[in-house]
Order: structure tokens, then C-alpha cells, then sequence
């Protein structure tokens, strides 16, 4: 399975009224898609996947399939806190068509690293989908160890990793564990030219919902391995990633959603909107400056 290059990791777009809102998800999806956007993650944390009701996650994930039509991998978010509950959540993203799973470590729990193994495998095993692990520290309270991923690859179900860690010597440890059969992909915006320059195959990106042509264009530079393009690309995001730092994911992402008319831009709680002051003044004029990003590598 061809999963690399910039992957968006979907907002959910709700309506006033808190429902899902399947109108601007298509035309998220439709936007991704046109700008060049190589794969996409349903259900995710940036798709507030704990705030969605079963039945949301099933209708959410089934729109999305239908509407890609296979255009690009659909990657479904289907980590929970224990083993047994990640599991039947992973056979219903299969059930439902969903090409690969992004299983989270188990949050709050704190496994240790052979309750990481074991759960992992498990899923693996029983889950029916190609996994993609995915490791975020700062959100899950356990840290995936890249030995444990060295014993996990093993498995044949086990495809790859989204590492959110973005300091160097993770990304040399996980860019050591690269194979044919395996493969690192950052999730970590900041550092991803560095991690794709490294051996990462691609970055699993949040502000790729609003840029996705500035930041399929950084995706192409650094794994092509031209230093110079990547340094341009990522110098002329760095002020819209600083803007997406104000708040915890995705509440400012989400507040640029509504001038491109990809909804509302509302989170759940316990999320709220971003405020109207500086931090959504400095967002928007992120924004602004990036109307012709897209040309950026050249």
C-alpha cells in the first residue's frame, strides 16, 4: 500500500446545531483532493475522534470512502484506550472499507513497552486492516519506544508509524527502521522537512487541511531530497505553524476553516472556539501571506 508523501489529517466539520456536517466534509475532501493531498486520516485527534458517537464514526468514515471513490488511501483512527475496544473498532473501519487503521497508544493508561507489544500485536492480529502505529507522548502519557517498533515491524500487518516526536534523535532512531514493508511518516508539522530529508516516507500533517498545496509541495521537496526547496517551503509556513501553536488541536485549525468555506470551524467540548483576539488575528494572517505557497519550491 502506497501511503506517503502529505497526508492530511482530517478536521470533522460540525453544524450549529453539534451534528456532523457531511456538506463541508465533502468539500474539505474535495479540497485536499484537488490540492494534491496523497492520503487522508478519518477519525483521528485533529478529527476529534473521542468526541464521536459510534454511529458518527461509522456515517463519517462511509461518506468518506464514498466520496474519495479510491482516489487516495482512507485511513481510518481507531486507537482507544484498551486493546479489546481498539480491536472492534479497527473491524468496523474494515468492515466499512477503510484501506489502513491509525492505532494511537493507548492513552492514560501508561502501558509499559511489552503492554504496547502485546496491544499492538493484538490488533494486528484481529483487527483485519493494515496498521499504522502512531506515537504522540504529549497527548497519550506513554512514549512507543523505537526498540519496541523495531520488534513490532516484524509483524506482516504492521506497516508503518506516525511518529509525533520531532526532536532528532527519534527521527534518526525511526529513520534506521525504514524497509520496503515499513514506514515512517512524521506527525509532527514542525520538524516534518526534517524527518521526510532524514528517510520519513511522508507526514501525516494538521495544517494540510488549510494549505494542502504549500504543504504537498514542502512533502515533495524534502523526500526528494532538495534541501534548499524544503528550507523555502517550510521558512514561508513556520509564520501559519506558529499560529496553529496558540491552542491545543484542533481549535486553530478548525478557526481557519470558515474562510474557505469548509464550515463552521466549531470543535466539541470540552474544546471551544478560539478566541477573537490576537491568536485568531495572527491566524488569519498566516493565512493571507500563503495565497501562492503552492510555488513555492521553485
Amino acid at each position: 500500500m502506497n501511503i506517503r508523501g502529505s497526508i492530511c489529517a482530517l478536521v470533522t466539520p460540525f453544524a450549529a446545531n453539534g451534528a456532523l456536517d457531511l456538506t463541508a466534509f465533502g468539500r474539505l475532501l474535495d479540497y485536499q483532493i484537488g490540492g494534491g493531498t496523497q492520503a487522508l486520516v478519518v477519525a483521528g485527534s485533529t478529527g476529534e475522534a473521542h468526541m464521536l458517537e459510534h454511529h458518527e464514526f461509522d456515517r463519517l468514515l462511509a461518506f468518506a470512502l464514498e466520496h474519495v471513490g479510491g482516489r487516495v488511501p482512507v485511513i481510518a483512527g481507531t486507537g482507544e484506550a484498551g486493546t479489546a475496544k481498539t480491536v472492534a473498532l479497527t473491524r468496523r473501519a474494515q468492515a466499512l472499507g477503510a484501506d489502513a487503521a491509525l492505532v494511537v497508544t493507548p492513552y492514560y493508561v501508561r502501558p509499559t513497552q511489552e503492554g504496547l507489544f502485546r496491544h499492538f500485536t493484538a490488533v494486528a492480529d484481529e483487527g483485519g486492516l493494515p496498521v499504522i502505529l502512531y506515537n504522540v507522548p504529549g497527548r497519550t502519557g506513554c512514549d512507543l519506544l523505537p526498540d519496541t517498533v523495531a520488534r513490532l515491524r516484524e509483524h506482516t500487518a504492521i506497516i508503518g508509524i506516525k511518529e509525533a516526536r520531532g526532536d532528532r534523535e527519534r527521527i534518526s532512531a525511526l529513520a534506521e527502521l525504514v524497509r520496503a514493508d515499513f514506514v515512517y511518516l512524521s506527525g509532527d508539522d514542525g520538524s516534518a522537512g526534517e524527518a521526510m530529508l532524514a528517510g520519513a516516507a511522508g507526514t501525516v500533517s494538521v495544517v494540510a487541511n488549510l494549505v494542502p498545496q504549500a504543504f504537498r509541495a514542502l512533502c515533495d521537496a524534502a523526500t526528494g531530497g532538495d534541501q534548499a526547496a524544503t528550507g523555502r517551503c517550510h521558512a514561508a509556513l513556520e509564520p501559519l505553524l506558529r499560529a496553529l501553536d496558540c491552542a491545543p488541536n484542533p481549535i486553530a485549525v478548525k478557526a481557519g476553516m470558515p474562510a474557505l468555506g469548509l464550515g463552521l470551524g466549531l470543535p466539541r467540548l470540552p474544546l471551544v472556539e478560539l478566541n477573537d483576539g490576537p491568536d485568531r488575528a495572527r491566524l488569519h494572517e498566516a493565512l493571507s501571506s500563503l495565497a501562492s505557497l503552492a510555488t513555492v519550491a521553485g
